[in-house]
């Protein structure tokens, strides 16, 4: 993929080639690198109806499968251009956010940025979400124990006292909800969608009015 045709409008040549060596050098380290609009397309089926497994208030989500196999999730952003920030400004942010981890945060995998168009690659988790499992219809509820529950009440507060202690500078959620708490292949719960707010500018009042105060 041609990473200089991405950031060619926002960046001089000097510091475009500086930056398109360090993300190849990212991608080779710690496997978070940048996706072709085709490959989000492929691996989606067209971000067809039938892959769409969520929708938030940042953008809706769609569950896809690479060439080599592996699983991700596809977060379309769905905020107006007047509220996002730069092309260089927001792969900045994206890139602070992909440095963090724990076991009980979704980890960033990648991004497109095409202009207006901004979509963000996660891994896939196989459980779906905790409102999945506890509201879900028929078959696609699921039973869990009451150990079960609490051990992924106490992965949900490791998740958030991390960014709220460790992270620098802390990040503040803001819209715990179990559509956003995610459960991989072991129930491990993965806190969703924090410091989404940090990759779109001032103007985001239509977002904030959706995502804050709700639990």
């Amino acid at each position: 993929m041609k990473f200089r045709s991405l950031l060619s409008t926002c960046c001089s040549s000097r510091s475009l080639n500086a930056m398109e060596n360090s993300w190849h050098d990212r991608q080779d380290n710690e496997g978070f690198r940048v996706y072709s609009y085709n490959e989000l397309k492929s691996a989606t089926n067209g971000f067809s109806a039938a892959n769409k497994v969520g929708e938030g208030g940042f953008g809706s989500v769609y569950k896809g499968r690479l060439r080599d196999g592996r699983k991700i999730a596809v977060k379309v952003l769905s905020v107006e251009v007047e509220s996002m920030r730069g092309e260089r400004e927001f792969i900045a942010e994206l890139t602070s956010l992909s440095n963090i981890r724990h076991e009980n945060l979704v980890v960033l995998k990648g991004f497109h940025v095409d202009g207006c168009q901004r979509y963000l690659v996660y891994d896939y988790m196989e459980n779906n979400s905790l409102a999945h499992a506890l509201q879900g219809v028929g078959e696609n509820r699921m039973r869990l124990s009451w150990q079960a529950r609490k051990d992924i009440l106490i992965g949900v507060a490791r998740g958030l006292a991390y960014l709220h202690e460790e992270v620098n500078p802390h990040i503040v959620h803001r819209d715990i909800k179990a559509s956003n708490i995610l459960l991989d292949h072991n129930f491990m719960p993965k806190l969703a969608d924090f410091g989404l707010a940090k990759l779109f500018g001032e103007n985001l009042s239509h977002v904030s009015t959706r995502v804050a105060g709700t639990m």
